[in-house]
């Protein structure tokens, strides 16, 4: 079965693009898009390039497929809506932030569980490893070798842990249920690039993480906070795991973004004008 995009229309003429994370598919974004439809805003949610088949596929490709194929997708949809926002989970967060930076229109960006390092509670011990990983993970031999991803799940509810657990392909239509090694490479080559060119990216930025993250510790978020340019404002959700965006806290993720993304005007929100975190 093909995977396909995901669109939902909207009445205001905003867009918000959505981007998947890491072994993702568009279809674990569906719970936010719709919410997001819901209060006006056109949604689009492409699949990255690479993904949505299996990991041989998927370890063809970089980070810079991912943006390239991602920069495709929003000049097709700002063609066709007023403004763009952006917004991604874990490594579509990141993708997001270097597309605003190449598409400077984006009027806002949501990073949701943002991961330079996978250190949460639940992570094995060689995850943690990132500098070993980036010299060795995309070696011959080394990048085809791969992590299933374990219980919880980054899910802090208990009914989509069990989908989770009792049949994964259930829950996102199109994911792929193990993370090779070469691909873990590639988003710590992503994580690296973000930080060095961070202060050239001025797009206001919402970063919601949880608290209990189970897969990135919440000091990834204040690290991407440090490092972006613009103006920010960061959260930290209490009652969530890794996927914030469908976990128990969804309606949160989706009302802060939505109303972050509906308060950014051209000329420049003063209450945007400055760091904050709540």
């Amino acid at each position: 079965m093909t995977v396909q995009p995901l669109r939902l229309a909207g009445k205001s003429g905003h867009g918000v693009l959505l981007v998947h994370g890491l072994t993702g598919a568009p279809a674990e974004m569906k719970p936010l898009a719709k919410r997001l439809a819901r209060r006006g805003f056109e949604v689009a949610a492409p699949l990255l390039v690479g993904h949505g088949v299996d990991e041989a596929t998927l370890l063809k490709t970089t980070w810079r497929d991912w943006l390239d194929g991602l920069c495709r997708s929003y000049d097709a949809f700002a063609a066709e809506v007023d403004t763009v926002h952006v917004a991604g989970i874990c490594v579509g967060g990141a993708l997001g932030l270097m597309l605003a930076a190449e598409r400077p229109a984006i009027r806002a960006a949501a990073v949701y569980s943002m991961t330079f390092e996978y250190d949460g509670w639940n992570m094995p011990r060689f995850a943690v490893a990132a500098p070993v990983i980036q010299l060795a993970a995309n070696l011959p031999g080394v990048r085809r070798l791969a992590w299933a991803e374990t219980h919880p799940f980054g899910l802090k509810d208990e009914r989509l842990r069990s989908l989770a657990q009792r049949a994964p392909d259930s829950l996102i239509e199109g994911a792929i249920d193990r993370l090779p090694l070469g691909a873990l490479f590639q988003m710590y080559r992503l994580g690296r690039h973000l930080e060095r060119m961070g202060k050239a990216i001025t797009t206001p930025t919402l970063i919601l993480h949880a608290r209990d993250d189970d897969m990135s510790h919440p000091r990834n978020a204040y690290r991407l906070q440090s490092a972006l340019g613009g103006p920010t404002r960061l959260h930290l959700l209490e009652d969530s795991y890794h996927m914030i965006h469908v976990d128990q806290e969804r309606d949160v993720v989706a009302a802060m973004t939505a109303s972050f993304f509906g308060a950014v005007e051209p000329q420049g929100d003063p209450v945007l004008g400055r760091r904050s975190h709540v």
